[in-house]
């Protein structure tokens, strides 16, 4: 009888809060590593959260599979970017709308951007540029031409360092060409799975030559912010702003914009573009706005 007591324990399963860890069972398990050899996140997720539920005492044991695999993901995806040439691994946006109308009037307008980057380990890379283009009647009522590059250094999970080139050509504020240069650091202030937002700010100098032969170079502050709001699988809303203050001059622009995907690469964005330039050489300019409708290609 003294033998059989102390055989017990290892002929009968013990419960969780006893402090035996409880094995997986063979089903859940399988299921779990089919989760896993699928590489889909949500799903793994999913299986996860169930399998935890239903086997409260396997909850470290499914934890460390998990674990596991975003070990393996994480250093298969830091091995990539390592090996990978500059040229490699970008992804990329272009966006066009336009109108154009005849009869009494005869109008023409084009609106088009394009954006690639490249995300590293640390060191991301983002080349964008811009058009915004009206003629009424023989007459070019906007001629708006933008280009940039932008590194940044990530120096932990949520601060960052930035660089900033910028090229603006806008002949109906007054400047043929104008130059920014700007570096500053950055924090992500949300990060999360429905919403990303993040600020930064710097000094900046910048260049401008104005249509009327001018030049002036002006040393002052840059700051923006990046909001990224997903409102549902297929919709995201963002805000982009930045603005620039030197010892007389003021400028802000902002874009707003909503964007709903029809398909895997292609999507209709509707945007509100505000632009304002303090006084400058030429005139005092007021708020600037343009609203866009586009056809958006992601690659």
């Amino acid at each position: 009888m003294r033998y059989a007591m102390a055989l017990l324990p290892l002929l009968v399963p013990a419960p969780a809060w006893a402090g035996y860890p409880v094995l997986l069972p063979p089903s859940v398990r399988e299921m779990l590593e089919a989760a896993i050899a699928n590489g889909n996140e949500t799903e793994i997720a999913t299986v996860a959260k169930i399998a935890r539920q239903t086997n409260p005492g396997s909850a470290d044991e499914i934890q460390r599979m998990v674990n596991s695999w975003k070990e393996r993901t994480k250093a298969t995806h830091d091995t990539v970017i390592r090996e990978a040439r500059f040229t490699e691994l970008w992804t990329g946006k272009v966006e066009a709308g336009g109108f154009r109308s005849t009869g009494s009037t005869s109008e023409i307008g084009i609106s088009a951007s394009a954006a690639l980057k490249r995300n590293g380990i640390q060191w991301s890379h983002k080349l964008s540029a811009s058009v915004d283009y009206r003629r009424a009647n023989g007459v070019t009522s906007r001629e708006r031409y933008t280009a940039s590059y932008e590194p940044r250094y990530e120096f932990d999970p949520r601060g960052f360092a930035y660089g900033l080139t910028q090229f603006e050509r806008d002949t109906s504020i007054g400047y043929d060409e104008r130059y920014t240069a700007s570096v500053g650091v950055g924090y992500k202030i949300v990060v999360s799975t429905p919403l990303d937002l993040s600020l930064d700010a710097g000094p900046s100098i910048r260049h401008a030559k104005y249509a009327i032969g001018a030049r002036e170079t002006k040393l002052g502050a840059r700051a923006s912010m990046d909001l990224a709001w997903r409102l549902a699988p297929t919709l995201v809303f963002k805000q982009v702003a930045s603005g620039y203050a030197e010892s007389d001059v003021y400028s802000i622009n902002s874009l707003t914009s909503l964007e709903t995907k029809v398909s895997t690469r292609w999507a209709v964005a509707m945007s509100y573009n505000v632009q304002y330039e303090s006084e400058t050489l030429l005139t005092a300019r007021d708020f600037d706005t343009l609203s866009r409708l586009t056809l958006t290609y992601a690659f």
